[in-house]
């Protein structure tokens, strides 16, 4: 399996645990979590793919940097003009966000992990 069909089987994981666990939740912390795996998977799934197909190459840290910055730059916009736009409260939104984001950080260090030990067993 390549690094980035594992980059998307973790999105597609991601996204079904996120989804299983709404169920359980009210419906308006269902809609501030719907919210939060769409904005997170919209804007870390492209740059998680980007990053991994940057591993190796000279550019690979600019991407990082990039990567960084759009989070920060997406928790910032969410909580500024997203959630006052459509009349949410904050917290419900952000923390689930932050949650996520961290999440597909770690599926992004994970792939990257087993491409490296890919890497050196060969």
């Amino acid at each position: 399996m390549t690094s980035r069909l594992r980059y998307l089987a973790g999105l597609a994981g991601i996204g079904a645990l996120t989804a299983a666990v709404s169920r359980g939740l009210a419906p308006p912390a269902r809609g501030a979590l719907g919210l939060a795996l769409v904005l997170a998977v919209a804007v870390q799934g492209p740059l998680g793919w980007w990053l991994i197909g940057a591993v190796g190459t000279a550019r690979f840290l600019v991407v990082w940097g990039i990567g960084i910055g759009a989070r920060v730059g997406l928790v910032a916009v969410t909580a500024f003009i997203i959630v006052p736009v459509l009349h949410l409260t904050l917290v419900p939104v952000l923390v689930p966000l932050a949650l996520l984001l961290v999440a597909l950080l770690g599926l992004e260090a994970l792939v990257l992990l087993l491409e490296r030990r890919a890497a050196e067993v060969q």
